[in-house]
């Protein structure tokens, strides 16, 4: 199952790569893409990180560990990914997108390989949502970090910091082939810490730089991403 594990990994990280490259392909030429049709890719990838918590994370999470836990680690994945924003804010260093794109990546990675083993359609279907998610994340996540902040490493090298980021996706995922079982508690707990945290980022960074003014499409961009959720959660159930 190895195999077929690194290939649903890289699948889906290839998928995190093509979406950082358009966000570097918009950036050498800006003109290309309506400024509606960018702000639809930023609500869609919201979308998608929302059906992560709401069809997969939470849902599962909460059913793999007592209700307190689960309540007291989302609250705690909030706070640690606010912590973390307000210092690669205040360092000039916006990775809001990015720590998004990580918080949906490394936790679904882990519950593949937790699965496969034991579900291989259940592992296929999940890495088909994750890659749907990434695509649009990683786009997000290319735009905050080149367009904000001050110079250096990473805005210049926009596109390896997330190419390096979705590839760390194959490790999580044979992390959690070896060391997690498919309904331990400590892997329900890792879900709903990741959840409040995405939930903390869509609130604070995704759904704002969605909003454009006068315009109104952009918000089915979120009911679309949320939808690619429901039919995978809707052919995995």
């Amino acid at each position: 199952m190895m195999i077929e594990l690194l290939i649903l990994l890289l699948a889906a990280a290839a998928a995190a790569i093509l979406g950082g490259g358009l966000g570097a392909l918009e950036r050498v030429h800006p003109q290309w893409m309506q400024t509606e049709l960018r702000h639809a890719i930023i609500a869609f990838g919201g979308g998608a990180l929302f059906s992560a918590v709401a069809l997969v994370l939470v849902p599962k999470g909460m059913a793999q560990q007592p209700s307190w836990t689960a309540l007291l680690s989302f609250a705690l994945g909030a706070i640690v990914f606010m912590s973390c924003d307000r210092y690669f804010t205040n360092k000039g260093t916006p990775l809001s997108q990015l720590l998004a794109m990580l918080l949906d990546f490394v936790p679904e990675a882990i519950v593949v390989g937790a699965v496969i083993t034991s579900n291989y359609s259940e592992a296929v279907f999940l890495t088909v949502v994750i890659a749907a998610q990434n695509f649009p994340e990683a786009f997000n996540a290319y735009r905050e970090i080149t367009h904000a902040g001050k110079g250096g490493f990473m805005r210049k090298h926009g596109l390896l910091v997330i190419t390096i980021a979705a590839l760390s996706g194959v490790g999580w995922g044979l992390f959690g082939l070896f060391a997690f079982e498919a309904d331990s508690a400590s892997l329900g707990t890792l879900m709903t810490f990741c959840a409040g945290g995405i939930v903390y980022l869509i609130f604070r960074d995704v759904a704002p730089q969605a909003t454009l003014e006068r315009h109104w499409y952009p918000s089915l961009g979120a009911v679309a991403g949320f939808m690619v959720g429901m039919a995978g959660h809707a052919v995995v159930g």
